[in-house]
């Protein structure tokens, strides 16, 4: 058995996380806390506890033998690091320096394996005071003092003392100075200590995983080669030139944008934006941007955040025809795990991703978890946002109450981390223009849209006339289902977008009998993955082939999807989803122009749909107001996007309830100043409430919970994951749930429900918390169901 000794793995974290912390300047900080984040293991009952548990204490000759299984997670380990940088730091300073240095050490040490711990519990309890003046018979600390290896300490003594002080208030006088808001100061502190602290958890998991398999080493941190990257774009857009000569007016639009966005990218670093009407080709021009943009100023990742899973590996495919090549080592990296175990195990430690890799694309719920959620998981890839180029696609995507949040982390990581971030929409919404600024927004000076004139660009790439049929009475169901009809028999083709499953499905059935089989296309996202990649797939093909298609979607089409229909109905609804529908309509300009009808369903089930239900309000203001003008243009939009933000505002620092966290609070304050807690007039530095934040922190308001279908190479992979005996075999289970992604559908509570009462849904292993669903629930046209499909082939859910 191979044996790794305390001393090594403090000396190889602390080298780890010291390069880790450089990213944000403080090294030494990294250092001690690495060096003493598991001081607490030199005690002799931590010891005997290990011994046991491998084998090497024998419970019949040792008496030092004790029962590990009933032991585990019982034995404070990481409370004796953190009370010793505590009493070594806090002396210093007359005004104190080293108490608020002291403190966010020691949180980063003690929070290690919980995640970051609470300085003050809702209660008002101030328990950091309480962790950290511990009893010593529970955290041995004046026991692993005598136990450790005279190095430890030694190196340890020589790092907690005034030059690391120095350089951390240095960093903290840098991150505060200029700002003028004591919520986003506070905040400002409290997401240093997150930094450290995934710098930390990373440290810990890397040496920990390669002491395990030594050949990990070999495949981290490798050196990127921005310019090979270059090289190959470079080379397909001149082939796309080449074929397409400029042959629309569209194709020559898009190559001057991403001409303008390869000009761009030698400015500096900063916060960006980059509006292009849908169908401008943003895919390509950011990732040109992002390339010559990463060269330039030695970064070492580009970072694609992307709203939904659905269009994921649409842009991962498109990203690898132009980058990879045989033989290379993989430049892109998919993270949209809906099946990883929230519970990190020994095993899933080992094939955790930490975002190493020189392109990621991850989802705007990964990056938002990453940036705010409880736990050592998420926080554990946040230092790999810092060296980085960000592109944020449909950046209007972002959740309503992560307003704030999001606004300042990304304000610190741009300013403060080395990294760029470039918001990407045709419909931007004016998050550095909101109603209260002192709780954070965007900072972005106008030199920083890389698009001059996007009112003039919008105009010469306008391809559709929005007709506005909005009614009093509102479109039946037969009148919509009837437009449709004649939309695809004048136009050869047509997309209806609707707010609800309920209506996607509805409408569906009821052009079953007027139109063709293979003709008719429902998606939603009661369909797995690979099973609306197969849907789009046949539609692209029957499009270019001039067959009719006519296709019922939810909004999951709007956002990055690369189809082009001849004609458009959407459902009113925000105007930001109009534009992104009226972005699937006429796409390649084929046609003269084109029409996207907006129709307003006479019964519609949204009153859980709060996002859908303001939108519409919003967007019938402004169409009343603009009436014949064009309601797609950039002014209008920020028009929209005004009266929009302006009545949500309330809503835009995390509102919490007495229910989740027992009083009345925002997420916000509970990470800035936490003046609402009635313990507030602690004695302390940092009086943030970390561990209940990210307790109810969700990027979506209703919790998912994935299962595995049986569509196609689903049913094999259920098969092969009720088959491997992960604890034997991890990364055979890894991989094979890791191919199983796309064969996964997420469900809200309500269904999962239904699911359980039917006896529809199966754990693979006890205990693994991945399930599988039964077969005969899995419809081909509608995809899960809450009912066997023999029994009912349309089920509304």
């Amino acid at each position: 058995m191979k044996q790794q000794t305390v001393a090594t793995h403090l000396q190889e974290v602390a080298e780890i996380t010291k390069k880790l912390a450089q990213k944000i300047n403080i090294p030494e900080a990294g250092e001690l806390i690495g060096l003493l984040h598991d001081l607490g293991k030199y005690s002799s009952v931590f010891q005997n506890y290990i011994q046991s548990g491998t084998g090497l204490l024998n419970p019949d000759i040792d008496s030092d033998y004790v029962n590990a299984v009933a032991l585990k997670g019982k034995i404070d380990h990481s409370t004796a690091g953190a009370q010793w940088v505590w009493e070594e730091l806090s002396k210093f300073g007359k005004n104190g320096e080293g108490r608020l240095c002291g403190q966010i050490l020691a949180i980063c040490i003690a929070s290690h394996h919980s995640g970051l711990i609470d300085c003050l519990t809702p209660d008002g309890v101030n328990s950091f005071n309480v962790r950290i003046n511990k009893n010593d018979d529970r955290t041995h600390l004046a026991e692993c003092k005598q136990n450790a290896d005279t190095s430890i300490l030694e190196q340890a003594r020589q790092l907690a003392d005034k030059p690391l002080l120095l350089a951390m208030l240095k960093q903290l006088r840098l991150i505060t100075n200029n700002e003028t808001h004591e919520t986003v100061k506070c905040f400002y502190i409290g997401f240093l200590t997150r930094f450290l602290f995934s710098c930390l958890i990373d440290a810990d998991r890397i040496n920990s995983a390669d002491f395990e398999n030594l050949n990990n080493a070999s495949f981290r941190n490798k050196d990127v080669s921005w310019d090979i990257a270059i090289q190959r774009i470079e080379c397909f857009l001149a082939e796309q030139q080449t074929i397409n000569n400029n042959d629309t007016q569209i194709n020559a639009m898009r190559r001057r944008i991403s001409d303008t966005c390869k000009n761009r990218a030698k400015d500096n670093q900063g916060i960006y934006t980059l509006t292009v009407p849908t169908g401008g080709g943003k895919t390509y021009a950011s990732l040109r941007y992002a390339l010559h943009h990463a060269k330039a100023h030695q970064l070492e990742r580009i970072i694609y955040i992307i709203p939904y899973t659905s269009i994921i590996e649409q842009n991962a495919e498109a990203i690898r025809k132009v980058i990879e090549q045989e033989g290379d080592c993989p430049w892109v990296l998919e993270h949209h795990s809906n099946l990883e175990p929230e519970n990190q195990t020994w095993h899933s430690k080992l094939a955790a991703e930490n975002w190493d890799a020189p392109i990621i694309l991850t989802t705007m719920v990964q990056f938002l978890e990453t940036l705010f959620s409880g736990g050592t998981r998420g926080v554990r890839r946040l230092h790999q946002l810092a060296n980085s180029v960000i592109i944020f696609d449909e950046i209007q995507t972002l959740p309503i109450n992560c307003t704030h949040l999001f606004c300042n982390a990304l304000n610190f990581l741009t300013t403060h981390t080395k990294t760029t971030a470039v918001l990407c929409t045709a419909t931007q919404p004016l998050l550095d223009q909101l109603k209260s600024p002192d709780k954070g927004q965007l900072v972005i000076p106008k030199e920083n849209h890389l698009i001059d004139d996007v009112g003039l660009l919008f105009d010469q790439l306008k391809r559709v006339e929005i007709s506005n049929k909005i009614k009093s009475e509102g479109w039946s169901e037969e009148e919509i289902a009837e437009l449709a009809i004649s939309e695809l028999n004048s136009k050869g083709n047509c997309l209806v977008v609707v707010n609800t499953k309920a209506w996607a499905q509805a409408l569906y059935v009821r052009c079953s009998e007027a139109v063709e089989q293979d003709a008719l296309f429902h998606l939603s996202t009661n369909q797995c993955s690979a099973h609306r990649s197969e849907l789009f797939q046949r539609m692209r093909i029957r499009l270019v082939n001039g067959q009719p298609v006519l296709c019922f979607s939810t909004q999951l089409i709007e956002a990055g999807v690369d189809i082009d229909f001849s004609s458009v109905i959407r459902f009113l609804a925000g105007l930001d989803s109009i534009a992104q529908a009226a972005g699937r309509c006429n796409r390649n300009g084929r046609l003269a122009t084109a029409t996207v009808h907006v129709v307003n369903p006479a019964l519609e089930t949204i009153n859980q749909l709060v996002d859908i239900k303001i939108g519409k309000e919003k967007s019938t203001r402004v169409f009343s107001e603009v009436k014949d003008k064009a309601l797609l243009d950039p002014e209008n939009m920020a028009l929209y996007f005004s009266y929009y933000f302006y009545d949500r505002s309330n809503e835009m620092c995390y509102p919490l309830n007495e229910k989740q966290i027992g009083s009345t609070d925002t997420l916000l304050n509970l990470l800035s100043e936490n003046n609402l807690n009635i313990g507030n007039s602690a004695s302390l530095y940092l009086k943030q409430s970390f561990m209940t934040a990210g307790n109810v922190f969700k990027a979506i308001d209703a919790p998912t919970q994935a299962v595995i279908v049986p569509y196609q190479q689903g049913e094999k992979l259920i098969v092969e994951l009720c088959g491997i005996a992960r604890e034997f075999d991890a990364a055979s289970y890894y991989a094979c749930l890791k191919q199983a992604q796309k064969f996964s559908v997420n469900v809200f509570p309500n269904v999962w429900k239904k699911l359980l009462e039917q006896n529809a849904v199966f754990e693979i292993h006890q205990g693994a918390d991945v399930y599988y669903l039964e077969k005969n629930y899995y419809s081909k046209a509608f995809g899960l169901s809450t009912e066997a499909v023999g029994k009912a082939e349309v089920i509304i859910l």
